[in-house]
């Protein structure tokens, strides 16, 4: 029998605090949609960037600004690829720390290298302010299942279970290509695509439209 896991999986509760974001896409095919947060770094980004052409499969890039910004020519390779990239804040922060005027200074210094209607918070957190805010400004994406790649505690085995116990039709799946995840991340990213090919499904990119920034 499958344990509810709520890091995994957040509670219904939890998501209904932010309407606006998408969680889950409403499919009745089996689609999911790969997720990649944290980068680009040559460490790992080029590594699932393979993977990937490898599988014929298209994901979304939830990029960090300063990475993109030492980087440009990953970032370059995800956009030549065909994939679709989102802002992830420029420093990785996390909105519940920061003053809300700050937090959206960071935001649009990412969006001066990232140009993406798309935003996924740091670590899903948001104060209610920043969330109404950037809501009119960005379509905010979440998630349906979480693989907590980044957790060393957890084994690459656990990761794998994650994402084979909760995935389903619509799922938005984040994992990682960042230091912190890159060993459950390369233990269990080809194995989990080629379980989920198995149960017929495919995997889409999140459309996203181009955003210019238009900072002074």
């Amino acid at each position: 029998m499958k344990h509810f896991d709520p890091r995994v999986r957040l509670p219904d509760f939890f998501t209904a605090l932010f309407k606006a974001a998408v969680w889950r896409f409403d499919e009745s095919d089996p689609v999911v949609y790969l997720t990649f947060d944290d980068g680009p770094i040559p460490e790992v980004t080029p590594w699932v960037l393979d993977l990937l052409r490898e599988e014929d499969i298209r994901a979304t890039f939830f990029c960090v600004g300063e990475n993109v910004m030492k980087y440009p020519e990953v970032y370059q390779q995800i956009l030549d690829d065909g994939h679709s990239v989102g802002n992830h804040t420029f420093n990785h922060w996390q909105g519940l720390k920061k003053d809300d005027q700050a937090y959206f200074r960071n935001i649009e210094k990412a969006a001066d290298y990232i140009h993406s209607d798309l935003f996924r918070p740091p670590h899903g957190w948001l104060k209610r302010s920043q969330y109404h805010y950037l809501k009119d400004h960005f379509r905010i994406i979440m998630w349906d299942l979480i693989s907590c790649d980044y957790d060393a505690r957890i084994t690459p085995e656990k990761v794998l279970r994650n994402v084979t116990d909760f995935v389903r039709p619509g799922s938005v799946i984040t994992f990682h290509d960042s230091i912190k995840a890159q060993h459950n991340l390369t233990a269990t990213l080809p194995q989990a695509i080629r379980w989920m090919k198995e149960q017929g499904y495919r995997f889409n990119a999140i459309p996203y439209n181009k955003r210019i920034n238009n900072r002074q």
